[in-house]
């Protein structure tokens, strides 16, 4: 069932431009020089009355001419000048909000995006952002100008002709009572588009994202429905925003046509009658368009003001989400501590729990191993050391002193991950050995043939042309699953972890492969704690104490020779795959 939108208020909205940096003299001058252009547009209609009034060939003045010419020519000059510094104005908004959103975004807990899809979040910070700028940069000075406009027309117009202005202004009304409820209906309906925008984008990157398992599915036909449900679904949308826009064109324009009929109609009457000047007519039907084209924007700028609060609503929820490391903590050296779990218990979302009182200790140097049932918790186990996660109770110490109370930057320096797929970054080898380094830049070339050489990875990479430059594609599509490890590991050299941690880090390759990063993994493992899940008990039979783990719990911790005297489910699994 979908989230019923609720209704937002402007002062959120508002409260957020504040917070950001605006080019507050650039805007100053863009509204003034919006100011300067309205008003200058005010005056041109007095001057083509005085030149209808007073027209013949004798009567042309140079000085009338020179001043209608200044005065068109003054309007789009300055007119330029708003535009381009409200322009800039919006963009640097936009920016900094961007800014402020993409840094929240990457310190956000882990958790945030196991309950939101990357196509949605990436839809908040592009979408969104631009719908406040839009809002920013192009309606709120067509807005202001339009006021200033209308009010200045309406003014001179009654020092005109007071009569013909009433006669314009009794369609005012019936503009707001037409204008006013389809605002509201495109609002709600700009709003759901919105929503649908971002679910279709988090569907088409997640589908593209993994286009091997579709394809090796043969889920085109799923996707495609899927896909065209999503389509169909902006198309209706999109269609009910087209009906709005539908009846508030022709009526704008029936009104239009009406007050201009009318105008000229008794406009005409009053000229013949002798009541009033052929030029006074020219001059109120040139400041009747002055009113009327603004009017005519009102509507749209009421709907973007209602896409740029529910766009609003989004971005704050984003920047008001808790960081993953919400103050300065300290920087210690992990190095010859004890790692300790104690009485450890985490559940996702305040479900089932996952772990349960796990305890246990890795002491410098040791090598502990996790063995037990698929879905038992041992990747959990590593997501809490790497503070991906928080867990619900107990505690785990370096030392004596609780990781929850060291820097997420000096605890996850210090800690090399080798999963089982390797994670790239798209962009060159060398790119992905120095990915997240401080000193990126200035690590020397030899460095990295050093570590890739550790790791057995030198080989193959200078086979290939571009040696440490070569492209890798999106996620290392290019290299091999055993590649990918080894350069994984050469980058878990460069970074030197005091804790190593390898979550089945050879259970996806073949027996060529797997041979030679276990070489690697085993040079990599020298003088380090580290800690290790294998399915492939050979992998781990001569760890310093294997943890064994189902269902949640610690069910027995020993060497090999301890867990097979002691441990019925563990002697099983040897059974199977140690005979």
């Amino acid at each position: 069932m979908k989230k019923k939108n609720k209704e937002v208020g402007l002062k959120p909205f508002l409260s957020l431009l504040l917070t950001l940096k605006i080019p507050k003299l650039a805007l100053a001058i863009g509204l003034i020089a919006s100011l300067i252009t309205t008003l200058v547009g005010l005056v041109v209609p007095l001057l083509t009355k005085n030149l209808v009034d007073g027209f013949s060939l004798e009567s042309l003045s140079v000085p009338l001419m020179v001043g209608i010419a200044v005065a068109f020519i003054v309007q789009a000059v300055i007119n330029g000048v708003s535009i381009y510094l409200l322009s800039m104005v919006g963009q640097r908004v936009v920016a900094g909000l961007r800014e402020r959103m993409w840094a929240k975004l990457i310190r956000l807990r882990v958790g945030y995006f196991d309950q939101h899809s990357s196509g949605e979040t990436v839809s908040r910070v592009v979408n969104d952002t631009g719908i406040v700028r839009n809002l920013i940069t192009d309606h709120f000075p067509s807005f202001i100008t339009g006021i200033i406009s209308i009010i200045g027309a309406v003014i001179i117009l009654v020092v005109l002709d007071w009569k013909m202005t009433l006669v314009m202004m009794i369609s005012v009304p019936l503009t707001i009572a037409v204008m006013f409820p389809l605002g509201r209906k495109m609002s709600k309906i700009s709003r759901n588009l919105q929503d649908e925008t971002a679910h279709f984008t988090g569907h088409v990157q997640q589908t593209l994202g993994e286009i091997r398992l579709m394809k090796s599915s043969t889920a085109e036909d799923t996707e495609e429905t899927r896909g065209v449900e999503g389509i169909d679904k902006l198309f209706k949308l999109g269609m009910k925003e087209a009906k709005i826009y539908a009846l508030i064109a022709p009526l704008m324009y029936l009104v239009v046509m009406v007050v201009i009929v009318s105008i000229i109609g008794y406009g005409g009457i009053r000229v013949a009658n002798g009541e009033m000047s052929t030029g006074s007519l020219v001059a109120f039907l040139l400041y009747l368009f002055q009113i009327i084209v603004p009017m005519a924007t009102f509507a749209r700028f009421f709907t973007e003001l209602q896409k740029a609060k529910g766009a609003t609503e989004r971005i704050i929820g984003i920047l008001e989400l808790p960081l993953e490391e919400p103050a300065k903590q300290a920087d210690i050296d992990i190095a010859s501590k004890t790692l300790s779990i104690e009485n450890l218990s985490f559940s996702y979302d305040q479900g089932e729990p996952v772990l349960q009182d796990v305890s246990f200790k890795a002491q410098p140097g040791e090598m502990i191993a996790f063995a037990g049932p698929s879905g038992g918790g041992k990747t959990t186990v590593f997501g809490l050391l790497e503070r991906f996660y928080e867990p619900s109770s107990g505690e785990i110490l370096i030392g004596d002193m609780p990781i929850r109370n060291i820097s997420i930057a000096s605890w996850r320096d210090q800690i090399g991950y080798v999963s089982q797929e390797s994670a790239m970054m798209g962009g060159t080898i060398r790119e992905n050995l120095t990915y997240g380094l401080p000193n990126a830049e200035t690590i020397q070339t030899e460095e990295l043939w050093r570590v890739t050489r550790m790791a057995y990875a030198e080989e193959f990479i200078r086979e290939f042309s571009d040696g440490l430059n070569t492209e890798v594609g999106e996620r290392g599509v290019k290299l091999s699953g055993g590649q990918r490890q080894r350069i994984a590991i050469a980058r878990a050299f460069l970074r030197d972890p005091k804790i190593l941690m390898m979550d089945e880090a050879t259970a996806s390759l073949d027996s060529q492969s797997e041979g030679i990063v276990q070489q690697a993994l085993s040079r990599l493992m020298e003088g380090r704690t580290t800690l290790v899940i294998a399915h492939r008990l050979s992998t781990i039979v001569d760890a310093d104490k294997i943890v064994f783990i189902e269902k949640g719990r610690v069910t027995g911790v020993g060497t090999h020779q301890e867990l097979i005297a002691t441990h019925s489910l563990y002697r099983d699994f040897a059974a199977q795959q140690l005979t």
